[in-house]
């Protein structure tokens, strides 16, 4: 399943679509070799921890744990330590931020409601608690709209805790509730939250890689939104702060995201920045300074956009490989992307990638054109670069009942081989 392909210098463009070529045909015979066997397809995640100052070219990252991404492709760039759980701080309002942006897409919320400030909220979010507050009187009323930037630009502990008990009751079942179930339909399965803002709690962890990806999914699905990251200051109850996140001020094209900091968790932040039409997402967590984290995440960012371009393994609808099909008409089914697969690459050097596909097989027929069938997973070395979903390319109609019971009894035989050999 696996294909490997490395080049020994800068591709042209002709050596580059040869490059794509031969890419996908090996990749889609490697394949359609190993479906023979029939049953599930699995791709290890091989991620290396620790520090990648050879396989990430040089790059010597100081945060206990880090990830750089490439927001268009999600394409991992460097990663340090990516899965371990931390305490995430107030990085964590993003996930709150995300259930109330989806409530209101939803239609569940306005923007224009007003959601009445508790003596709860005030106490231990609000001034007296000597946290990062918007300064929310207590007893008064504030529009969703006016509590979002105060969450965001302000970073305001009593902003999120209004948000969640109007919306749930109370702030500890939106977080346990709201909060876990969202980020599960997400597909960040590590998360878990205790509140809604990121106080010290034992249940708030959170990984560096699904900070990551959460910081994707704000930018891609909420566009409108996301621009109340970049921010740069707001007042509230005439008190105007500036937004904590330094990168607004030191790089050019950065926009977001959100900075946190606790003793359990240390100092850590999510940033985002464009350049030359490229995205690229931070995120590091448990530095003991804050001057470290800012230039940390910038010095990472810089690495970045100076180091890596888009290549384009498949273009959108190039047949990426087959998937063998129980019970239909044709054997196997033709799988592909409506979008451009592409991975981010160092400019300079010769580097070895490995593309598998990973489905769940065989598939059975019915299958429609347009049906997700797996995903597709590229290794830069030893890390996973970038992964993507691929679809069925073609329909397969429902086989006969001889077709159906020929498949059956294959599947048999194959269960019993694999169950002899495990015993072995």
């Amino acid at each position: 399943m696996a294909v490997e392909t490395s080049s020994s210098r800068k591709p042209s463009s002709s050596t580059g679509r040869c490059w794509r070529r031969l890419i996908a045909a090996a990749v889609a015979g490697a394949i359609a070799a190993t479906l023979g066997w029939g049953g599930m397809v699995y791709a290890a995640n091989n991620s290396v921890q620790g520090a990648k100052k050879e396989v990430e070219g040089g790059f010597d990252g100081d945060a206990p744990t880090a990830i750089l991404i490439e927001a268009s492709s999600g394409s991992v760039l460097f990663e340090k330590n990516a899965d371990e759980l931390r305490a995430p701080s107030s990085m964590m309002k993003l996930m709150t931020a995300e259930v109330v942006f989806n409530a209101i897409k939803k239609g569940e919320i306005k923007l224009t409601d007003e959601y009445r400030v508790s003596e709860n909220a005030w106490r231990k979010g609000g001034a007296p608690s000597g946290g990062s507050t918007m300064f929310a009187a207590i007893h008064s009323k504030i529009a969703v709209d006016d509590l979002l930037r105060g969450a965001i630009i302000q970073s305001g502990n009593d902003a999120c805790m209004v948000l969640a008990e109007a919306m749930a009751g109370n702030e500890r079942i939106f977080a346990a509730e709201m909060m876990t179930k969202r980020a599960r339909e997400l597909g960040l399965e590590k998360s878990t939250f205790g509140n809604s803002n990121g106080l010290p709690d034992p249940a708030n962890k959170m990984t560096v890689r699904e900070l990551a990806r959460l910081a994707r999914h704000l930018i891609q699905a909420y566009p409108d939104f996301y621009k109340l990251f970049g921010e740069r200051e707001y007042t509230w109850n005439k008190i105007r702060q500036q937004n904590r996140n330094p990168l607004l001020t030191s790089l050019e094209g950065a926009d977001g995201l959100k900075t946190g900091y606790t003793k359990e968790g240390g100092y850590g932040m999510v940033g985002s920045a464009v350049q030359n039409g490229m995205r690229l997402i931070v995120v590091v967590n448990g530095l003991n300074d804050p001057d470290d984290r800012a230039s940390e995440a910038k010095k990472m960012l810089e690495w970045g956009f100076r180091n890596f371009e888009a290549r384009t393994l498949f273009a959108a609808q190039q047949p990426v490989g087959y998937a063998r099909v129980f019970g239909g008409e044709s054997r196997s089914v033709k799988l592909a992307s409506p979008e451009p697969i592409k991975v981010m690459v160092p400019k300079n050097g010769s580097e070895k990638l490995i593309a598998r596909i990973v489905y769940s097989g065989p598939v059975r027929a019915p299958i429609e054109t347009g049906q997700r069938v797996g995903v597709v997973k590229v290794w830069r070395g030893p890390n996973v670069a970038m992964e993507t979903p691929v679809y069925a390319a073609e329909p397969v109609a429902r086989g006969s009942t001889m077709r159906r019971a020929i498949d059956g009894a294959g599947e048999l035989v194959i269960g019993m081989f694999r169950a002899g050999a495990e015993k072995l």
